[in-house]
C-alpha cells in the first residue's frame, strides 16, 4: 500500500472539490496536510478561512493530522507562508500538489488586460511562488515530490479559455524545468490533467437538467481523479518529467511528441517555397521521439546533419533520445 506516514503535503486550494479530495486521501494514507484555501468564490472574489477550516476538521476527526492555511498563492509572501506552515508546523516538506485557481469563460476577443493577468496570477504564477520555497526546503533534504494540476483545456485547447488555458499549459513547463533541475536532489515533477465533476464544472454548464441526467457528467467523477495525484505525490513514482491525463476512470500519458520531419539540404538555404514542397513531412507524426529537455532535439538534429553539438576537443556523452 502506498504509504505516506512521516511526511508532509501541501495541496493548495485543497477546500473543495478535487483538491478536498487530495487532501483527504494524502491524510488517509498518513500524510500531515497543509490544507490551504483562500476560501474565495471560483471567479476568485472574496475570501472565507472557513472552507479550509472544514476540511482540517474532517481530516482530525477520521484521525488524520493536518492544519489550515489561508494565504493566497498569488504573491510571493502567500507562496513562503504557504510553505512554512508545512515546515512550522511539521518540520518538513515532501509533497506538493499545486491545484489552485480560478476559472471564468469569455471569449478571447473580449479578454481583458485584466482578465489575462488575473488567471495567470493564480495559477501559473501561483505554481511558482509555492513551488520555489517548497522546492529549496526538499533540496535541503534530498527529496520531493511536486504535482502540478494543468489541464486538457489548455494542452488541447477549449473555446473561451484563452487566459485559463494559458496559464494551466505554462504550469507544463515550470514542472518540465523542476523536473530536469530536480533530478540530481531526489525531487520529481509530474503534471495531471483531470477531468473531474467540481464546481468549475457546475458554474459553467448551468444546466441542471444536462448535469443530472448526462451520462458523461455521472461518469467523471471527482473521485476517479485522485489515485493517480496520490500515485504522483508518492515515493512509488520513481519517474519525473511527465504529463497524465485522469477521465472518467481512463488514465493515460499525454505527451509532447517531436516528430522526424524533413532535414534541409545544408548546402543551399531553405525557403517558404520548399516548405510548401515537403508539408507532408514537415508535418507527419508517424515518426517521432519525446524530448526529455532542449538538448534531446539539438542531439537528434545533430546526429542527422552528422555533426558534433560540442567543439572537437570537448568530451560530454550526451544519451541518445528515445525514438517512436
Amino acid at each position: 500500500m502506498i504509504d505516506f506516514t512521516g511526511q508532509t503535503a501541501v495541496v493548495t486550494g485543497a477546500g473543495r472539490g478535487l483538491g478536498r479530495l487530495y487532501a483527504l486521501e494524502l491524510a488517509r494514507r498518513g500524510a500531515a496536510v497543509v490544507v490551504n484555501d483562500l476560501g474565495g468564490t471560483m471567479h476568485g472574489a472574496g475570501s472565507d478561512a472557513s472552507v479550509a477550516d472544514e476540511v482540517v476538521a474532517e481530516i482530525t476527526a477520521a484521525g488524520g493530522t493536518a492544519v489550515a492555511s489561508y494565504d493566497s498563492v498569488d504573491s510571493p509572501e502567500g507562496g513562503r507562508a504557504i510553505v512554512d506552515s508545512a515546515l512550522d508546523a511539521f518540520g518538513r516538506l515532501d509533497v506538493v500538489v499545486s491545484n489552485a485557481g480560478i476559472f471564468n469563460s469569455i471569449p478571447f476577443e473580449e479578454i481583458t488586460p485584466e482578465n489575462w493577468r488575473q488567471m495567470l496570477s493564480v495559477h501559473l504564477d501561483g505554481g511558482f511562488y509555492v513551488s520555489q520555497p517548497a522546492y529549496r526546503a526538499m533540496m535541503r533534504q534530498k527529496y520531493g515530490r511536486f504535482v502540478f494540476i494543468s489541464s486538457s483545456a489548455g494542452n488541447f485547447g477549449q473555446p473561451m479559455e484563452a487566459h485559463y488555458a494559458a496559464a494551466k499549459t505554462g504550469l507544463v513547463g515550470l514542472s518540465n524545468v523542476i523536473a530536469i533541475e530536480g533530478a540530481a536532489h531526489g525531487i520529481a515533477s509530474n503534471t495531471v490533467l483531470p477531468t473531474g465533476f467540481s464546481r468549475m464544472v457546475t458554474e459553467t454548464v448551468g444546466d441542471e437538467k444536462f448535469l443530472t441526467e448526462s451520462g458523461f457528467m455521472r461518469a467523471i467523477r471527482p473521485e476517479l481523479v485522485v489515485p493517480l495525484v496520490v500515485f504522483l505525490a508518492s515515493s512509488a513514482c520513481e519517474f519525473t518529467h511527465r504529463n497524465y491525463s485522469a477521465s472518467a476512470g481512463r488514465y493515460a500519458r499525454a505527451f509532447m511528441g517531436l516528430g522526424e520531419g524533413w532535414l534541409a539540404d545544408s548546402s543551399g538555404d531553405p525557403t517558404a517555397d520548399d516548405i510548401l514542397a515537403h508539408l507532408d513531412e514537415v508535418s507527419a507524426t508517424a515518426r517521432f521521439i519525446i524530448p526529455d529537455s532542449i538538448v534531446d532535439e539539438v542531439l537528434e538534429v545533430c546526429d542527422r546533419l552528422g555533426i558534433s553539438p560540442m567543439p572537437d576537443n570537448a568530451e560530454v556523452d550526451f544519451p541518445a533520445p528515445t525514438s517512436r
